[in-house]
């Protein structure tokens, strides 16, 4: 998360940027691949000096980075058997001393290692898929990977993958079945050894591709997978970033980039476009399409770049290019043509990311509630005219009171955070000044982030919206607003639970000279907790709202409480907070009164049934291998499933419109229209507007 440091604390962290640069260690230019040993050493430099929590390098760090590195590399145990494990044993307390060293002895093994079992497990599914499976026999297959365990030998990893295979034939030869019978009698039927062939060359054609994709996974990329599991011993937000990856952050977290305005994919050997932004170069040149795919890339100065069996990740570097330039992208034509495009590179804004609103009718006849939806607290620092959600937040509250709206509600569901400069300032708006949370480092007292802007844009009753994805930055905006007690929170059991504040920085700072080696990347750490006003931390708990509305997690955990190696709960001292500007009456006869219309509701009886069969899913691991038993299992899951699958199908919510002063712009472009005209039908299928909905109604007529 990103935010505007005050000076003091800017200060200490460019202090701290001269005491890295001052204390790091020369390299013996001879050692073997230097650059590896200066980003592994500049890695755990920053993070002993500058994450929240450092941790000591020893034997019971060396095993926890063993255990969850093997745990990502073959999650499911079915590529290394004993015999692998039996290598890399030895490191499993070496760890510590290797990264230290900068040595990746290690990573090399356990890359050569998972590169044979890639070999070795592509012949056992080319060899057990060129023959029928016995689907009459009665066995079962354990897909927990950690209740199973590591096959002995490679005779018991053959056996685990002959099962594997078997289930997942057996789950297409079975919808094949049924998309037969279905049919009808009027289709020509095939036999079951014909559908059963069928379905053993779908699965070995996803896993030729699959496999093709990730063996053009390079050493840099896989080193990257490496470090980060280094890094997310320390907690789970801590990263490392290539210079790609940090540019890709830096786009969703601005939602504007420069380039062509297109979404690329990998299928197959091919760069595969899936989508074209609207209002961007490509979009406004109007040749490529999708489907296109894209075979090479020719840059002004005439350099031809190969695309063809190149990662998605690195042939975007290609494709980008700052606003002006031109590139000439070679193309396939769905009708098998080859075209040269020549785009001009430009600003593409994402406008789905961005604030919007609508008009929505309460209950009550001529109640008018305002619907602000917030994907992220976007803030793009790098543009004097970039967009800012407070910024933009605050102009659709004010078109909204010009429309005279009874309340707001501020939808931050699946909103995962962003600036916290941003939720501040967007926290100003709904009280007259004062403290809006509290932000920790590790060697300092808490900073108090405050609104200091007495004016309050917004003085009416407001809901905020939140699931079990919200995260971060939603969270400082939810728990300030129910502190104060100015908003009521609805939503999931609980928020996301981050509660921790990340810096990025870049790695060629803490290095001296060694300009042969960069540019090395960035490393996001945390630095900071943050902390509500009342002195809890959202972190690992969430936010609880007010009004609990069920959704389909209710009964499994979601967020940062599934991670591993999440920081701790914690609380620090309150700070004094008070507001005039109007609190909520009543909370409890709110609540009582949302409780028994859920109670009484079919719609949310529903949602929980789906909820408790979600759960039930969650926790089945074996399953039946033998055909009449898997149909007998599949059919009562599609049984189960079929009850839930229309349960968003009905418009539920009436009286919906746009802003007067928004439909110029809307009516203006027939593909914003299109985009909007989605918005309102899903916002009238949502049976959590409807329910805050009544409960705002509830607070009109209450208070």
């Amino acid at each position: 998360m990103k935010f505007n440091i005050r000076g003091s604390l800017f200060f200490s962290i460019l202090l701290i940027g001269f005491f890295l640069v001052s204390v790091y260690p020369k390299f013996d230019p001879a050692a073997e691949d230097e650059k590896e040993a200066v980003l592994m050493r500049t890695v755990l430099t920053y993070l002993d000096n500058l994450h929240f929590e450092p941790k000591s390098l020893d034997d019971q760090f060396s095993r926890e980075f063993y255990d969850l590195y093997l745990k990502r590399l073959d999650p499911d145990r079915r590529f290394f058997t004993a015999e692998d494990l039996e290598q890399f044993e030895p490191y499993e307390k070496l760890l510590d001393d290797e990264a230290l060293a900068g040595k990746f002895d290690f990573f090399d093994l356990s890359l050569d290692r998972y590169l044979a079992a890639l070999e070795k497990t592509q012949g056992f599914y080319r060899d057990i898929l060129s023959e029928p499976f016995d689907f009459a026999q009665a066995e079962r297959i354990e897909m927990d990977g950690e209740k199973r365990g590591f096959a002995k030998s490679d005779e018991e990893l053959r056996e685990l993958w002959r099962k594997y295979l078997k289930l997942r034939v057996l789950n297409r030869l079975v919808d094949k079945l049924n998309e037969q019978e279905e049919a009808g009698e009027e289709k020509e039927k095939k036999s079951l050894e014909a559908l059963e062939e069928e379905a053993r060359q779908d699965e070995l054609e996803q896993l030729e591709e699959y496999y093709d994709r990730v063996l053009k996974i390079n050493r840099i990329h896989r080193r990257t997978y490496y470090i980060n599991t280094l890094t997310n011993l320390y907690d789970p937000h801590s990263d490392y970033l290539e210079p790609i990856d940090k540019e890709d952050f830096n786009i969703r977290f601005s939602g504007r980039l420069e380039g062509i305005g297109a979404t690329l994919q990998n299928d197959g050997d091919d760069i595969k476009v899936v989508r074209i932004i609207v209002g961007g170069p490509a979009w406004k040149q109007k040749e490529l399409e999708e489907n296109d795919r894209i075979l090479r890339v020719t840059q002004e100065d005439g350099e031809v770049t190969e695309l063809t069996g190149m990662l998605v990740k690195d042939a975007v570097q290609y494709i980008r290019g700052p606003k002006g330039t031109e590139v000439t992208l070679t193309v396939k034509k769905i009708d098998g043509t080859i075209q040269d495009i020549t785009i001009v590179r430009d600003v593409v804004i994402i406008e789905e990311s961005f604030a919007r609103s609508l008009i929505l009718d309460g209950p009550e006849e001529g109640e008018r509630v305002g619907f602000i939806s917030l994907p992220s607290f976007y803030a793009d620092f790098e543009n004097a005219d970039g967009r800012f959600s407070a910024k933009d937040v605050k102009r659709e509250i004010e078109k909204l009171q010009e429309e005279g709206v009874d309340g707001i509600i501020l939808d931050l569901r699946f909103n995962g955070g962003g600036s916290l400069r941003d939720v501040v300032k967007m926290a100003g708006y709904f009280i007259e000044k004062g403290p809006v949370v509290q932000v920790k480092s590790r060697r300092r007292s808490p900073d108090i982030l405050e609104d200091k802007d007495p004016r309050v844009q917004y003085d009416g009753p407001l809901i905020i919206m939140v699931n079990g994805f919200s995260a971060s930055a939603s969270e400082i905006m939810a728990a300030a607003m129910q502190d104060y007690g100015r908003a009521v929170i609805v939503g999931s059991k609980s928020t996301y639970g981050k509660g921790t504040v990340q810096r990025f920085f870049d790695l060629d700072q803490g290095v001296r000279g060694h300009s042969d080696l960069k540019p090395l990347g960035e490393i996001k750490l945390t630095t900071q907790k943050f902390y509500r006003v009342n002195g809890g931390s959202t972190q690992l708990r969430g936010v609880v709202p007010d009004i609990v509305l069920p959704d389909q997690y209710h009964f499994v955990e979601v967020g940062e409480k599934e991670q591993e190696y999440a920081m701790p709960w914690t609380e620090i001292t309150p700070v004094s907070y008070e507001q005039n500007v109007m609190k909520v009456q009543n909370l409890e006869e709110l609540r009582a009164r949302s409780e028994a219309r859920i109670a009484g509701d079919p719609m949310f009886q529903k949602i929980l049934e789906n909820a408790d069969r979600v759960h039930e899913q969650q926790e089945q691991s074996q399953y039946p291998l033998e055909i009449n038993a898997f149909r007998e299992m599949e059919a009562e899951n599609r049984r189960e499933a079929e009850q839930f699958e229309d349960m968003f199908d009905d418009v539920i919510n009436q009286g919906i419109r746009n802003l007067e002063t928004d439909l110029e712009k809307i009516r203006a472009d027939e593909s914003k229209k299109a985009r909007n005209e989605d918005w309102i039908k899903t916002v009238s299928k949502d049976v959590y507007i409807k329910e805050t909905l009544n409960i705002m109604h509830d607070m009109i007529s209450l208070n």
